[in-house]
């Protein structure tokens, strides 16, 4: 009886999780428009966090904030989930091309937006590469740091590896 009753549990549970994806895709469309429209939602959340942690009067308080920001999304989980962009961008072979074009279009816009708060006269002046050289240099690294996430370096490891390229893109004044 146990058997029989645990049978049906799980074929009513699996008739469950189909009847849920049907209703997700008649809302939504089909898997690649379900994904397209989180990451949408994702990558608006990650600019708007990225533009606020960037709002500091140093390029190193600035980064600092902004490398915080970036760690914390990484490894906020349990057990850490790592950077949705970046894993979303390896598999770039695998997916589509509107969502390839929409990583990209995240990757641009944060490039932007690095590039935008390091213009800043109080920032620049701290630097030592120019803005534009700046934002793609700590964009590239920032992909770095996700990928040692994922080789099981900590928060505090991230953050001292951050500290070093801080330490090399601006100057302490």
């Amino acid at each position: 009886m146990g058997q029989r009753l645990a049978s049906d549990l799980d074929e009513r549970s699996g008739q469950r999780r189909q009847r849920a994806a049907r209703l997700l895709y008649h809302a939504y469309g089909d898997k690649e428009r379900l994904f397209l429209l989180a990451f949408d939602r994702y990558a608006e959340q990650v600019l708007a966090e990225s533009r606020a942690a960037l709002d500091a009067p140093t390029a190193r308080a600035a980064l600092q904030r902004f490398f915080e920001v970036s760690i914390a999304s990484m490894t906020m989980d349990t057990p850490p989930r790592g950077c949705f962009t970046t894993k979303t961008a390896m598999e770039s072979g695998q997916i589509g091309e509107e969502v390839y074009g929409r990583v990209r279009a995240l990757m641009q816009g944060l490039e932007a937006a690095l590039a935008e708060a390091l213009a800043r006269d109080t920032v620049r002046r701290s630097l030592v590469l120019p803005p534009d050289e700046a934002a793609k240099l700590i964009l590239a690294f920032t992909r770095g740091l996700a990928v040692m996430e994922r080789l099981e370096h900590g928060p505090e490891q991230l953050q001292a590896l951050s500290q070093n390229m801080i330490a090399l893109v601006a100057t302490a004044g």
